[in-house]
This record gives C-alpha cells, structure tokens and sequence, in this order.
C-alpha cells in the first residue's frame, strides 16, 4: 500500500476537508503548498473530469508520488448547467466568491424557488507517479437560495440550500457538511479505492 498521497489542490479548505477525511488510513496526506515548489496547472477542461484528471497528473509526475486532485462544479438546471466547470471562475478569470454569487443570484432574479434546482458535484482523480488514474464521483441536490445565509462560509455555500436540513450549506456545521457534501461522497468512494492500492 502507499505511504503518502499528495492533495493538488491550493485551497486550504479543500486540503482540510480532503486530510480530515482521509485521517482514518495509514497513508500520510500531504498538501501541495507545503512544498516549495509545485505545479500550477491551468485548468483548461470542458468537463469536471478532464480538470481533475489534468490536475493529479501534473501533480503525481511533478512529485514523483501519488497524488488525489478533485475538481468541482455547481450545475443550476435553470441556467442550463452553469456555471459547471466555470464555477470558480464564473464572474470572470480574478473573481472572488462574492462576486460568483451575486452573479448567479442576478442570473435567477425573478427566478421562483422551485425553479432554481441545482447540484454540486465533485470528480476526484488519483493519480500513480507511472500514469495510472482512478476515478470517483459524488453529487448532492439543492435549491438556490434567494439570500446569503450562514457563517461557514466557502464558495456558493451560503446560497446552496439543502432542504432535508433546511439549512444552506454555509449553515451546517462541518461535521455533517463531511457527510452529506459531494466532496466528502466522492472521497468516501476515493477511500475504497486506496485501501486496494
């Protein structure tokens, strides 16, 4: 089994959520940026997959280590999908979080609430050092909210409502946000996966 996976990510709520997930293997998990150097892909895919992948193998041959890199998309069924794979970068290339989500409530204005359907989803993609790739995904369903709400505050979280808890995501504590989110799905499948490796 291997001794050490690299996360590929630069985002320290990514790196935190993906290390306290994994806690429980006997793998040591480290964070890209905790190395001096490290690779900046540029995210260039047209889907979710096609990120992820690209991100872990730069990383695993650039590290000459096992590498798990994830990408994520918000898919809202009024806009089509969108943003999806734009999702970070859906107000544009030096945009924060604010500005992402004012976009996306100024798209779904006159909206009605039934009609703002949405899901996260995650692709994660683990990468040997020699090319080898393995895949997982996971998904959760919501409800685009009118308004900001919630002090966990990352992404589109305080605007994705999930009705099962009726809560956004920006409001549920951590430890149920690493149940029930797409992320903490996909890595619970990405688990599977490395106990075989």
């Amino acid at each position: 089994m291997m001794k050490k996976i690299v996360v590929a990510t630069t985002s320290k709520y990514k790196q935190e959520e993906i290390k306290s997930l994994l806690k429980d293997l006997d793998i040591e998990v480290m964070s890209m940026t905790s190395f001096k150097e490290y690779p900046k892909t540029i995210e260039n895919g047209k889907t979710l997959q096609e990120n992820a992948i690209k991100k872990a193998k730069e990383a695993a041959k650039f590290f000459n280590s096992w590498v798990i890199a994830d990408d994520t998309g918000l898919e809202v069924d009024y806009l089509n999908g969108e943003p999806g794979v734009l999702t970070a970068r859906y107000a544009g290339e030096h945009c924060n979080f604010a500005d992402n989500i004012k976009k996306l409530l100024n798209a779904l204005i006159d909206v009605p609430f039934e009609k703002r359907t949405a899901r996260f989803r995650t692709v994660i993609a683990i990468a040997s050092p020699t090319g080898q790739i393995y895949l997982s995904e996971g998904e959760i369903y919501g409800i685009i909210n009118y308004l900001e709400r919630g002090a966990y505050n990352f992404g589109y979280d305080p605007v994705f409502y999930v009705p099962e808890y009726n809560k956004t995501f920006a409001e549920l504590t951590s430890d149920i946000k690493n149940t029930i989110s797409h992320r903490a799905k996909a890595l619970q499948k990405a688990k599977m996966i490395l106990k075989q490796l």
